[in-house]
């Protein structure tokens, strides 16, 4: 068996993903990037690891799709006879709607890709830690699942929903050393917000302005550490102080 610690982040490609790959290599991980069509992006994220010395690989699978996600990941992990250390459930999308006129596929989609998407990924991987008896697990949240925001129903409930869920994890299977946390980002520099106004939206923020990628990043590589071994079940806002 090799030393090497491996860690997995879903929607690995960009943005905050993107990110805590760039944050768990220089750990000293090896990092799964997993995205499901943007090869291109996924590919510059491994370039930009290996720029800096560390080590990774890309693993397509839609976060979604329990069989795509067995086939993929769970041959990985049957031929690799690796074990997933940290795992960081960050893959997200989001399809803003008023509740009045939101269709059923604007709610089945944000619910599979945000929510289902924990369970599929989670107890896939969650055997090996605990055998192991060590285990990092990290979910990417929202100020939508902590606050709520209006034409995100469907995102807030998704968000809400891992943020249950983490806490009942936590208790679960923390006699056997495996942590489960939620980190909760607010308005941040992405994809996902450059459309957003970013100039009336960060007179709201305390900080006046919004955050960086690395930024939360950061706070995921301290739960994702040997550090943070007596937190467990919390949820840590990033948000410049916007709502806690």
């Amino acid at each position: 068996m090799t030393d090497i610690k491996y860690a997995l982040v879903t929607g690995g490609s960009r943005g905050i993903g993107r990110a805590i790959s760039l944050k768990l290599a220089a750990m000293n991980y090896h990092v799964l990037i997993n995205y499901r069509s943007n090869k291109p992006e996924a590919e510059n994220t491994l370039k930009l690891i290996e720029a800096e010395g560390g080590k990774g690989e890309l693993i397509c699978f839609n976060v979604a799709d329990p069989k795509e996600i067995g086939q993929v990941l769970g041959k990985w992990i049957d031929e690799s006879q690796h074990t997933i250390e940290v795992l960081v459930n960050n893959a997200g999308i989001n399809k803003d709607n008023l509740l009045l006129w939101m269709k059923a596929e604007e709610w089945s989609t944000i619910i599979d890709t945000n929510l289902n998407s924990f369970f599929y990924v989670t107890r896939l991987i969650l055997k090996d830690m605990l055998a192991n008896k060590y285990g990092r697990i990290i979910n990417i949240v929202s100020l939508s699942g902590l606050k709520g925001m209006p034409g995100q129903v469907n995102y807030s409930a998704a968000k809400a929903g891992v943020i249950g869920a983490t806490k009942a994890l936590a208790q679960e299977v923390g006699k056997r050393k495996v942590t489960v946390n939620a980190v909760a980002p607010g308005f941040i520099k992405t994809d996902m917000t450059k459309d957003l106004p970013e100039k009336e939206l960060k007179k709201l923020i305390p900080l006046n302005r919004f955050g960086e990628a690395e930024e939360v990043a950061e706070v995921v590589g301290f739960l994702a550490s040997k550090a943070s071994s007596y937190i467990t079940g919390e949820t840590i806002s990033v948000n410049g102080g916007l709502y806690s």
